[in-house]
């Protein structure tokens, strides 16, 4: 071929593949048998971007524990790579991420494939014309490198996988709102970055067995604003699902089963959650999607699986991108707007809808039997008699616990814990310069009761008792005013509010707060209870019926003494379980914010 032909079909973006070339992926190469390494992977992309530096480029975003770089790709149809490029030209940004569980890995070795076809071949020269995608080949880099044939039993291929767990043994997919591992900390500052206004999470199954080859899930409507929901459903229900449907594909919204020994009892919700990614960017008022490969299918069918989905997201919103950024500005505007609305409520945690519809199962035959190793049921599929089952899906989820969201959260200076946390999500506030006398909204918080063991490097507080309340506090200086007139509003009440699941109070950074500092001495202690009958016979009328309900109670003599000591002001001042953010009105908000302009 010539020179002027390789020219125009170049501007054309139809420029073949040279001979001396050669673009097959390191999975590809190897028959999808195996997966490559981080360096390997890295190399090939490096190559990619080498030879398409007008389409890819390569970025470094973070750092793992063990010292590895973190890197994404940015591609683009003309060279927009910078988030500002983007907003200019009117642009979504799409982050798709691969292997934040790394023995799950089919999206690295998809997105090395869908980037090539992209760049460098002209198969899907236009892919991207309309859209900026971030790209993450590996997102728990560290686990990524654990790799081992006998990380991951319910999964077929490749050889050699990764582990669930980064190097600090951590599950990053439980970690998006207490931020503990440093990778999560470098992805929350490249979505700050960025802004994405869509996110995909590539995954690989666990569970049952049936003949989809991809299952996904988005999150529940009731966790999102109205249009980013219908969005959302539109473009995976109408859109994606049909035309991945078509390349001979098998898709089904996400299993699991209520059973897990009988498909016919039905799905339910798996229980996503803020600590989820889809949950988190679901806080963001942005939309997501959470793509499952089904385990027991060969790892090239899943791969070609997720490189096909991928490919049909990118094309679909591509064609119509202002639809998207358009329901991405209006949540945001009504997060903002949300602030001066007296009436507004904000649901903290939710619960099963007790409505069920037909679903179509495409399943196996399965037989149970008695398991003498396991003494319960062990059921066991059969691939070659596809069956069709109807069974109730009970996705559905409605609000449960709601608040109604203050103006402004206040967090005096010395809480530093809570601080770093509004930082590493990029929460918005003001800082007091002098010191502020304030009475507000708060919470006293009684009873606790801890798990029994460690969940992600905590022992959380699944249990207590909450009663609002007013207290006065003096604010020392640096104090910050965090107010809910910002588009990260739903993320600060998540931190924030006691009741909701991933708040910092349950994961215990505020367990300080319950802990009791001075004491008395029980021959006091004595002294001080017949005082106190002495001058309150309700009180001793309390504590002689305590007596006779609470037989531990009796027989326990701390517990006697304490009944007294717990009601006397040497404890009360002690502010044992009042919890140190306090809640403020508009008018608080506007006070205090008033005093920094002087």
């Amino acid at each position: 071929m010539k020179l002027h032909q390789l020219a125009l079909l170049s501007l054309l973006g139809l420029a073949p593949i040279t001979h001396a070339t050669d673009w097959t992926t390191p999975a590809e190469a190897a028959h999808f048998r195996t997966t490559p390494d981080y360096a390997t992977t890295l190399g090939y992309l490096e190559r990619l971007v080498a030879a398409a530096p007008d389409k890819l480029k390569l970025v470094r975003f973070g750092t793992t524990p063990q010292d590895r770089p973190m890197m994404a790709v940015v591609a683009s149809g003309d060279g927009t790579f910078t988030p500002d490029a983007a907003r200019r030209t009117g642009k979504p940004i799409v982050l798709v991420q691969a292997g934040i569980h790394p023995g799950e890995i089919e999206g690295k070795d998809a997105g090395l494939m869908l980037l090539r076809d992209f760049a460098v071949t002209g198969k899907l020269p236009h892919l991207l014309d309309h859209v900026v995608l971030i790209y993450i080949p590996v997102f728990s880099v560290d686990g990524h490198e654990h790799a081992s044939p006998y990380n991951r039993i319910n999964q077929n291929g490749p050889n050699s996988m990764g582990f669930r767990g980064q190097s600090q043994y951590l599950n990053l997919n439980r970690d998006y709102v207490k931020a503990d591992a440093p990778e999560i900390q470098a992805w929350l500052k490249l979505w700050q970055q960025w802004l994405p206004d869509f996110f995909v999470d590539v995954h690989t199954t666990d569970g049952a067995d049936y003949q989809y080859d991809l299952t996904w899930y988005t999150e529940d409507p009731h966790k999102l604003d109205p249009g980013v929901a219908k969005w959302q459903r539109h473009l995976m229900v109408d859109q994606a699902i049909p035309a991945y449907e078509k390349r001979e594909h098998l898709a089904s919204i996400y299993l699991e089963l209520v059973d897990g020994r009988d498909p016919r009892k039905g799905i339910e919700n798996f229980g996503s959650g803020p600590r989820f990614s889809t949950g988190y960017v679901a806080l963001q008022n942005r939309p997501a999607l959470l793509i499952e490969t089904h385990m027991l299918k060969p790892y090239e069918v899943r791969v070609r699986g997720t490189y096909d989905l991928v490919e049909l997201l990118l094309e679909n919103i591509g064609r119509d991108p202002k639809s998207l950024l358009a329901v991405n500005k209006h949540a945001d505007e009504q997060i903002i707007a949300r602030a001066s609305d007296a009436k507004a409520s904000v649901p903290l945690t939710f619960k099963p809808d007790p409505s069920a519809e037909p679903f179509q199962l495409k399943g196996y035959a399965f037989s149970t039997t008695h398991s003498d190793v396991s003494d319960t049921n062990w059921i066991q599929y059969d691939p070659s008699k596809p069956q069709t089952y109807i069974i109730d899906n009970r996705n559905g989820l409605l609000p449960d616990i709601s608040i109604d969201p203050p103006a402004a959260y206040v967090i005096p200076a010395q809480w530093t814990q809570i601080i770093e946390k509004l930082d590493a999500h990029g929460i918005a506030y003001r800082r007091l310069k002098i010191a502020q006398d304030v009475t507000a909204g708060s919470y006293q918080i009684d009873h606790p009761q801890w798990a029994s063991k460690p969940f992600e490097d905590h022992l959380m507080l699944r249990d207590f008792t909450m009663t609002p309340m007013t207290r006065k506090v003096e604010l020392p200086p640096g104090s910050v005013i965090v107010p809910m007139d910002q588009r990260t509003a739903n993320v600060a009440i998540e931190l924030l509010e006691p009741q909701a699941p991933d708040s910092l109070l349950r994961w215990g950074y505020l367990n300080a707060i319950f802990e009791q500092k001075e004491y008395g001495e029980s021959r006091v202690l004595e002294k001080l209870a017949r005082d106190m009958m002495s001058k309150d016979p309700t009180l001793k009328a309390q504590f002689e019926q305590k007596l006779k309900d609470d037989p531990a109670f009796a027989k326990d003599s701390n517990a006697r003494l304490s009944f007294f000591y717990q009601r006397s002001p040497w404890y009360t001042t002690q502010e044992v379980g009042a919890y140190p953010v306090l809640r403020l009105d508009s008018a608080q908000t506007n006070e205090l914010l008033r005093t920094l302009q002087h």
